[in-house]
C-alpha cells in the first residue's frame, strides 16, 4: 500500500477544518435560532445553557465506548461513522420546529460525534515517532483556523441565506469531510484486535494504572475548565472596556480571532520544539504563558491593549493541547490509543461543560477582571504542579505503555 503520513495529515487537517468550520458557522448563533425560529421568549439563558451543556455531557459519557470500538475495529471506521452522523445532525437542525426537538438533536450529536478525536488518534498512531509532535501541532491548527474564519462566514451565510440554511450549509461541510476521509485517509498500521471488545469499565481501570496518562487527562480537564471559566465572559468584558453595543460583536470577534491567528502561527513550532526539549517542558511553558496572559488582562483597560495581550496569550497557550496530545500518544501503545484519546475527549467535554457554569457563578459574585486573575492563578498552579512533577506526565524510560519503539 502506498502511504504518506504527510498526505494523511493534510487530508485529516482539511477534514478537521471543515468539521470545526461547521460548528463555528452555526452553533455560536444558537441563541438567535432559539428566539427567532423556535419561539423561546422566556428563560432564554437557561435554554441556551442547557442546549450547549447537554451535548458535552453526552459526549463525555459515550466517548470511551467509541474509543473501545476504534481500537477493536479501526480508527478510520469510527471517524467515518462520526462524520456521517454529525452531518445528519446538522441537517436535522435545519428541520427542528421546537426547542425540545433541538435538545434531542443536541443529545444525539453528543452521543454520535467524534470525528476530530478519531483524526488525532490516526495522526498519533500512523506518523513516524520523530514527527508526531509536529503533526499534532499542525492538526491542532485546523480548529484554530476555523475559529478565525467560521463566525464571520456564519454571519455572512446567515445574513444572505437565513439561520436554518446555515445549519444546512454546516451539514454539507461535514459531509465533504466524511467523503475526503472515506477516499483519502489511509490507516496502514491498524491490526484488528482479537477477542471480545473491552468494556468501558475495564478501559478506565487500565487507564488508571497508567499514571502519566491519568495526569495528562487531569490536566486536560482542569485546563479546559479554566479556559471556559473566562472565555464566555470576554464579550461582556469588551462592552465594559468601552465598546458600543452595536460594535461589541465585531470587537469580540476580532479579539477571539487574535487567539486563533496566534495558534495558527505558534502550534506547529511548539510541536517541533517539544520533539527537541520534551513535551513536558513545552507544556510547562505554555501553561505559564497562559497564566501570565490571564493575570495581565487586568492591566489593560482599552480594546487595543486587551486584543494585543490576547494575541500574546494565544502564542504561548498554543503549546498546551498539542503537548498534551503528544504526551498521551507517548504513554499509550497502539492497541489502547483510541481509547486513550476518547478518554481525553471525555475530560475535555467535561471541562467545556463545567467551565461556563463556574464562570457564570463567579462573574455573578466578583468583577470579571477578578475572574481573569483567578483563571491565571489556576493555570499557574497547574504549571507549578507539572514543573514539580506532582502531575508527572513524562514517559518512564521502560514503561510498558510506551510507544517509542512501535513506529
Amino acid at each position: 500500500m502506498n502511504y504518506s503520513w504527510k498526505r494523511n495529515l493534510f487530508i485529516l487537517w482539511l477534514g478537521c477544518f471543515l468539521v470545526s468550520m461547521a460548528y463555528s458557522v452555526s452553533i455560536p448563533f444558537m441563541p438567535i435560532f432559539l428566539t427567532e425560529h423556535l419561539g423561546v421568549d422566556n428563560h432564554l439563558e437557561t435554554w441556551t445553557g442547557g442546549v450547549f451543556a447537554i451535548t458535552f455531557l453526552a459526549s463525555s459519557l459515550i466517548a470511551p465506548f467509541w474509543g473501545s470500538l476504534a481500537d477493536k475495529y479501526g480508527r478510520k471506521p469510527m471517524m467515518l461513522r462520526a462524520g456521517i452522523c454529525l452531518a445528519a445532525t446538522y441537517f436535522l437542525y435545519f428541520l427542528v420546529e421546537n426547542p425540545y426537538q433541538l435538545l434531542a438533536v443536541r443529545v444525539m450529536e453528543g452521543l454520535l460525534a467524534g470525528y476530530i478525536p478519531a483524526s488525532i488518534a490516526i495522526v498519533a498512531t500512523n506518523t513516524p515517532e520523530k514527527q508526531v509532535g509536529y503533526a499534532l501541532g499542525v492538526i491542532s491548527t485546523a480548529s484554530a483556523a476555523a475559529a478565525v474564519i467560521g463566525p464571520l462566514a456564519g454571519g455572512v451565510i446567515s445574513h444572505m441565506l437565513g439561520m436554518r440554511e446555515t445549519f444546512f450549509a454546516a451539514g454539507v461541510m461535514v459531509l465533504i469531510a466524511f467523503l475526503i476521509a472515506l477516499f483519502g485517509v489511509k490507516e496502514p498500521s491498524f491490526v484488528k484486535r482479537e477477542g471480545k471488545r473491552s468494556s468501558v469499565v475495564s478501559d478506565v481501570r487500565e487507564a488508571a494504572r497508567n499514571r502519566p496518562l491519568m495526569a495528562a487527562l487531569a490536566i486536560v480537564f482542569i485546563t479546559t475548565t479554566s479556559i471556559m471559566i473566562a472565555e464566555p465572559l470576554l464579550t461582556i468584558y469588551v462592552l465594559q472596556l468601552g465598546s458600543s453595543a452595536s460594535s461589541a460583536s465585531l470587537h469580540s470577534g476580532i479579539i477571539f480571532s487574535a487567539v486563533g491567528v496566534a495558534t495558527l502561527i505558534a502550534a506547529p513550532r511548539w510541536g517541533k520544539l517539544g520533539m527537541r526539549i520534551g513535551y513536558e517542558r513545552v507544556l510547562f511553558i505554555g501553561l505559564l504563558g497562559g497564566a501570565l496572559g490571564n493575570v495581565l488582562q487586568i492591566v489593560f483597560h482599552n480594546l487595543l491593549g486587551f486584543g494585543s495581550l490576547r494575541f500574546g496569550y494565544g502564542l504561548f497557550f498554543a503549546a498546551v493541547f498539542p503537548a498534551l496530545n503528544a504526551i498521551i500518544a507517548q504513554n499509550t501503545d497502539h492497541g489502547f490509543r483510541s481509547r486513550a484519546f476518547s478518554l481525553n475527549q471525555s475530560a475535555n467535554a467535561l471541562g467545556l461543560m463545567a467551565g461556563p457554569l463556574l464562570g457564570g457563578l463567579l462573574a455573578s459574585q466578583v468583577p470579571i477582571p477578578a475572574v481573569f486573575v483567578m483563571t491565571g492563578v489556576f493555570l499557574f498552579g497547574i504549571a507549578l504542579l507539572v514543573r514539580l512533577r506532582v502531575f508527572s506526565v513524562a514517559a518512564p524510560s521502560a514503561a510498558p505503555g510506551s510507544s517509542s519503539k512501535e513506529l
